[in-house]
């Protein structure tokens, strides 16, 4: 049987071999192989019935159920693009994305789409709207067409858009350091590759369990559903509202491998488990951030059957790293090696390679390596470049350049190749596994009109990773009713991850560095330097 080359090939193998097979769990609900097979095709046709022209954009704002599994497989079988959606962003963020991508239709619930009344005629792009479930009410919208998911489920074959692996599969939306997120551009290589990269160094097999319990709106996420498929394991869907729902679903469900960002494996850490908890948890896989190393040792304790995974990676090349669990105990602190093939470079600024234990910029090169941002070639450009020719081991008879990614982040490399992560160049929040963008946060604050200038910034937590703080000068003379509705403010127009945890009022205007612009380094540092005696001790070293 030949190997798969599109995203969607990942179900439909996996269903001529082992049709019978579970697939995929919501609950009480289970769908085989070929269910979701022939769900897939169905829906696919339903898309190009209602116009879905080859790398039209289908955006997904859903919670992890059936039809956001469906949707993101059936929109590029039909020829499109799926767009997966955060489903804790807000209106006027999602209404940036389909905006920014020019999505054409949208599947969502009623009850996501009563929220989104307000800015969808400012999305003129936007054609189509598929609801997952029935309405209790009549839906309306000023340009759109409303359409059931029954009625894509229920439309007569059709055959997709030719589509060859090279081409855009997927628009994944990230933070990036200056304004709103940007989109990813991710093609069927990229996705299937990645499966395979993932799904080798794990050892993903047919009988294994995946907890699906970040978002599928990140590319770690994602990566639950494309491991799983490749090997024709199971996916269990999980919207937690408790860590201990986590735990439960652990035994219900005898979960075999379980991907976590930090601030999930630290609420975990803390709970007493009952007895033989995670007892068939064969692996767990951190990402999104550092791992406190006494909270990688309490897990440990507690699933000492379990591997651990420490992992590291970026939106624009899925994954670059991995520390085998063989080398936790010998290499605490470092980010591992490169994933399976791929390959990471530490350059210095002119391109040369890096010394032993010289710091610079980590480089991934490889076939997991994204298509760049979409509609943005000035961020495209600063990110997406061609290697350098004294790259190590590049012939010098290659004539067409190479695009590698430029991580802007910092790293080192020991005398054994292993990799440790040293600091980031930009101005990056990374909160709670999430990365926001400082002026994302500082735009949403002048839009509320309740603040003069304002900066933002991250403050180290143990838990978090980091906090966002904010220093604002008030319009007018400060109070704490001004406070207390700018707080307000922020809870309707900013998901939870992004709310400023303090808000600091000082007398303007705030300070510029040479550029003109909000000297935010040196605002963040006189912060810390007051507000050291109060902040909780930083995280042990992993």
């Amino acid at each position: 049987m030949l190997p798969a080359t599109l995203l969607p090939d990942l179900i439909t193998l996996s269903a001529q071999q082992r049709p019978g097979s579970v697939a995929l769990t919501d609950g009480a609900a289970h769908w085989t192989y070929a269910e979701l097979a022939a769900s897939t095709r169905a829906v696919a046709s339903g898309l190009l019935q209602l116009g879905l022209q080859r790398a039209d954009r289908v955006g997904i704002y859903l919670e992890k159920r059936l039809e956001a599994v469906v949707a993101s497989f059936a929109a590029p079988l039909a020829g499109g693009v799926f767009v997966p959606i955060n489903p804790l962003l807000k209106p006027a963020q999602l209404a940036h994305i389909l905006r920014d991508c020019n999505v054409r239709v949208l599947v969502t619930s009623p009850e996501r789409l009563a929220m989104l009344q307000t800015v969808l005629r400012d999305c003129p792009d936007l054609q189509q709207v598929v609801l997952c479930a029935p309405p209790p009410w009549p839906p309306a919208s000023a340009h759109c067409a409303i359409h059931s998911w029954q009625e894509l489920a229920n439309s007569a074959p059709r055959a997709g858009h030719r589509v060859i692996d090279a081409d855009l599969a997927a628009i994944l939306y990230t933070s990036g350091s200056t304004g709103q997120p940007k989109g990813v551009m991710v093609s069927h290589r990229n996705l299937v590759m990645g499966a395979q990269s993932v799904a080798a160094y794990l050892d993903n097999q047919p009988d294994d369990t995946l907890l699906a319990a970040l978002p599928l709106s990140f590319d770690a996420g994602f990566s639950q559903l494309t491991t799983a498929f490749l090997v024709g394991a199971r996916v269990v869907l999980l919207n937690y509202l408790l860590p201990r729902d986590v735990l439960k679903v652990l035994d219900q469900e005898q979960v075999t491998g379980l991907t976590a960002v930090p601030p999930l494996y630290l609420q975990l850490a803390a709970l007493d488990w009952p007895q033989g908890t995670g007892a068939h948890l064969r692996y767990f896989a951190n990402t999104g951030g550092h791992l406190p190393r006494d909270t990688l040792m309490q897990l440990r304790q507690r699933l000492p059957q379990a591997k651990p995974f420490l992992m590291y990676g970026l939106t624009e090349a899925f994954r670059s790293t991995y520390l085998p669990p063989q080398d936790v105990d010998r290499k605490p602190n470092s980010i591992g090696q490169a994933i399976p093939n791929a390959e990471v470079l530490v350059l210095r600024p002119d391109g040369s390679p890096c010394a032993a234990d010289e710091p610079g910029e980590l480089v991934h090169r490889g076939a997991l390596v994204a298509l760049g941002y979409w509609n943005d070639a000035d961020k495209t450009a600063e990110r997406f470049k061609p290697l350098p020719v004294a790259t190590p081991d590049r012939p010098a008879g290659l004539q067409l350049p190479e695009m590698a990614v430029f991580s802007g982040d910092t790293v080192r490399r020991d005398a054994e190749g292993y990799l440790y992560f040293v600091g980031r160049r930009d101005e990056m929040i990374k909160t709670s596994g999430y990365r926001v963008s400082p002026t994302e946060v500082e735009d949403i604050l002048y839009a509320t009109q309740l603040v003069g200038e304002c900066v933002a910034f991250g403050v180290p937590h143990p838990l978090l990773g980091q906090t966002i703080q904010v220093i604002a000068t008030p319009p007018s003379v400060p109070s704490d009713q001004v406070q207390n509705d700018l707080i307000t403010e922020c809870r309707s127009r900013m998901p939870a991850y992004m709310l400023p945890a303090g808000i600091d009022w000082v007398t303007g205007p705030l300070p510029r560095n040479a550029n003109g612009k909000m000297d935010r380094a040196t605002l963040a540092r006189d912060w810390l330097a007051r507000h050291a005696s109060t902040l909780p001790p930083p995280p042990s070293a992993r």
